[in-house]
């Protein structure tokens, strides 16, 4: 347990802490009073977790009083009980919770079929089964808008059973997910769903806990002199939005968001409602890396052997990110414009954030794409 020693048992279970949006938004809960919030943290995550809890603690200091306490309690979401056992049922333990924040699930595009389906399918139905067990009064589930797969046309709040196809194991099972949920909420489980597009660092910092997306982009470019850059335009690629937001305004929305009692019931798309297409997007990428671009028409399969050719090679191109490059679906968010219209909360352009998200990957080549939360 990290925080007050006399802290009260916890109201909030957390999963995916210590991840990436996970981390940001643990501060955001508890900042505003509504913990303690107790965290499932897989024992390999522990000494992180750990660290991580305890700065978060601290920044909050006595802001949120006896609420400013994260307990750490060692678990797996793929175990039917999330591997808690009678801590569910106790009171002084989690048997109080009233809140779940769900954001636990595997985040690779390259995912096989097993791993993608005990966690983000199979993880989620254990974690609606323990709320209903506990009885909460509200869950919050991180979806994503690539529950479309490869929609044609324009993809809302509203959509979901579209008859779509996927371009992966990684949108195929949060789809499934997120049928999940929905069964549920039409059963009564009060919930609100929220479907980040394409998350990247921060753009006030550029941090991010890791180099996967459009960072496949970046490492490409940077691997190539500044004089003249190579990238791929695959058929359809002109037309294509990419759909990109920064980290900080996910967290800011999902912690307004889950702020309001009305809120409940509701699903919301977090993206960009004016997104860049695939070459406005390599434009400002290559300009913000110092590289001259230019792209050359190559077909789809042509463009994926070549990632694997460069990965293999030491520059890591994952080639399952070539799929989004003409990618049919566009991504739309009236509801989220709405709601969070008269608060500080809106998508900055990307134009606006790139030079700080590549200054930071340059700063720290390292960083892996590790696919926790």
């Amino acid at each position: 347990m990290s925080g007050a020693t006399a802290s009260r048992p916890p109201a909030v279970l957390f999963t995916g802490f210590p991840g990436f949006l996970g981390s940001a938004l643990l501060r955001r809960v508890l900042a505003r009073g509504d913990g303690p919030v107790a965290c499932l943290v897989q024992p390999r995550y522990r000494d992180l977790a750990a660290r991580r809890a305890r700065d978060i603690v601290a920044d909050v200091g006595d802001e949120a009083g006896d609420g400013a306490a994260v307990h750490l309690y060692e678990g797996d979401i793929t175990e039917p009980d999330l591997g808690l056992g009678a801590a569910l049922d106790d009171p002084d333990l989690l048997g109080g919770v009233d809140e779940v924040y769900h954001l636990a699930a595997v985040y690779d595009l390259s995912v096989d079929a097993d791993l993608a389906e005990a966690v983000n399918v199979r993880g989620t139905e254990h974690v609606l089964d323990a709320a209903e067990r506990v009885g909460v009064d509200r869950l919050h589930y991180v979806s994503t808008c690539y529950v479309s797969g490869r929609y044609d046309g324009v993809f809302t709040a509203d959509d979901l059973r579209e008859g779509q196809s996927f371009n992966n194991h990684y949108e195929a099972t949060k789809y499934r997910a997120e049928v999940a949920v929905r069964e549920r909420m039409a059963e009564g489980l009060p919930a609100t769903v929220y479907r980040p597009a394409i998350a990247v660092g921060d753009s006030e910092t550029g941090e991010t806990d890791k180099l996967d997306g459009p960072y496949n982009l970046l490492r490409l470019l940077l691997a190539q002199p500044r004089r003249l850059a190579v990238a791929f335009s695959i058929p359809g690629a002109a037309d294509t939005e990419l759909n990109v937001v920064p980290r900080d305004y996910v967290v800011d929305a999902i912690a307004e968001l889950s702020g309001r009692p009305e809120t409940v019931g509701e699903t919301y798309q977090l993206c960009d409602p004016d997104p860049l297409t695939v070459p406005a997007f390599v434009a400002a990428m290559s300009d913000a890396a110092g590289r001259r671009t230019v792209t050359v028409p190559t077909p789809k399969p042509v463009a994926k052997a070549a990632a694997r050719l460069l990965s293999a090679r030491g520059v890591d191109v994952e080639p399952a990110t070539i799929d989004y490059f003409d990618h049919p679906t566009r991504y739309r968010c009236p509801n989220a414009s709405d709601a969070l219209a008269d608060t500080d909360v809106s998508v900055p352009r990307f134009e606006s954030y790139v030079d700080r998200i590549v200054a930071f990957a340059r700063e720290h080549p390292d960083l892996g794409d590790d696919p926790m939360t």
